[in-house]
């Protein structure tokens, strides 16, 4: 059996990470955004004696990147921009192109490979639709009844968390039929459900198996929950706490749980367990469908705030960075901001009844 690793990539982001992204082909080639108002693309394994990994170039954008994504091919990035805008980086000639125009803060950009379709949610509560195909095509805009704050795309789904304990799940398969519609505004989700989590929804991410998805809350939970509308399936979701660590007794003997927000959720792409990151600095893999912990990580110098898999499930990136509920006012991640790459042992994210 092969051993674990772990290794820290040298030259990583000056502020906190937004994002980390594997290619959909190379097992190496990964993307961070930062922050710092930059896109970071490394080889993760091309490093030399003193260094490990090598920063292949960086992309200045004109404020904070909130998200990042690849395209269709290992050249093309998307990103997610507080300037309200989403663009297209051409990662051999370094050209940006604006793609998305939203009338606030885009929060999140997913790429859906088997639709050629770019989704970005904005906080100015909508959705837009963006056909790789053809780029010249207008874009489509969805509202949305809640500011989003997490997105996340299966083969066939499209799951939008905001605020109020919304989730919205679209079907990926009828959007694209919707280029050229005269009236796309009144689109309806496929399915509108009430989040399982009590609190503000932080993550989430899809099974890759097409049958469901798992969120995170700011209050150190997870649930994980199947598409499939039936009482059977609905009554097999689940929720649980995690990335909590017990308080100092108090004065009476009391002491509680002190609780953190879970940052990140991805699910492995060949065995369909799952990683969860939190502000304990911690990441954990879950087995979803026997409900159990399998493995919880060494703990990290500073709160985990993005995790990825690569396209083979043999690596796991791990962005670093100081959380903001310490709420200092001078907050900076400068010099403090960290990207660890893991490579996983034979059947370390394989499951109970993984094959």
């Amino acid at each position: 059996m092969a051993p674990a690793s772990q290794y820290e990539l040298a030259q990583p982001p000056s502020d906190s990470v937004t994002a980390v992204a594997y290619a959909p082909q190379s097992p190496t080639r990964l993307l961070a955004s930062s922050w710092d108002k930059h896109v970071y693309l490394y080889d993760t394994h091309n490093g030399s004696e003193d260094a490990q990994g090598t920063l292949l170039n960086t992309f200045q954008h004109r404020a904070p990147v909130l998200d990042v994504c690849f395209g269709a091919t290992d050249n093309v990035a998307y990103s997610a921009c507080l300037d309200w805008q989403v663009y297209r980086i051409d990662l051999e000639t370094g050209e940006k192109t604006s793609v998305v125009k939203h009338g606030a803060p885009v929060r999140c950009v997913v790429h859906s490979p088997q639709h050629s379709l770019l989704i970005s949610a904005s906080w100015d509560q909508s959705l837009q639709i963006h056909n790789t195909r053809e780029p010249s095509t207008p874009n489509i805009t969805i509202p949305l009844p809640g500011k989003p704050h997490a997105l996340a795309a299966s083969p066939s789904k499209l799951v939008v968390a905001m605020t109020a304990r919304l989730v919205h799940i679209f079907d990926l398969t009828s959007l694209p039929s919707l280029f050229g519609s005269p009236n796309p505004a009144e689109v309806k989700p496929w399915q509108q459900r009430e989040s399982s989590l009590k609190f503000l929804t932080r993550a989430v991410s899809c099974m890759p198996n097409d049958a469901g998805y798992a969120t995170s809350s700011i209050e150190g939970r997870v649930a994980v929950e199947w598409f499939e509308d039936s009482a059977e399936s609905q009554a097999r979701k689940y929720a649980f706490k995690c990335h909590r660590q017990a308080a100092p007794a108090d004065e009476n003997g009391g002491g509680g749980d002190i609780v953190y927000p879970v940052n990140s959720l991805v699910f492995h792409p060949v065995y369909g367990t799952f990683a969860s990151a939190g502000g304990d600095g911690t990441v954990a893999l879950w087995d979803a469908e026997a409900k159990r912990r399998m493995k919880q990580y060494q703990k990290f110098p500073d709160n985990v705030a993005a995790l990825a898999f690569s396209a083979d499930g043999k690596y796991l990136a791990i962005g670093v960075c100081p959380g903001f509920e310490t709420g200092v006012e001078d907050y900076s991640g400068e010099g403090k901001t960290k990207i660890f790459i893991r490579e996983l042992g034979d059947g370390e994210a394989k499951g109970k009844g993984a094959k």
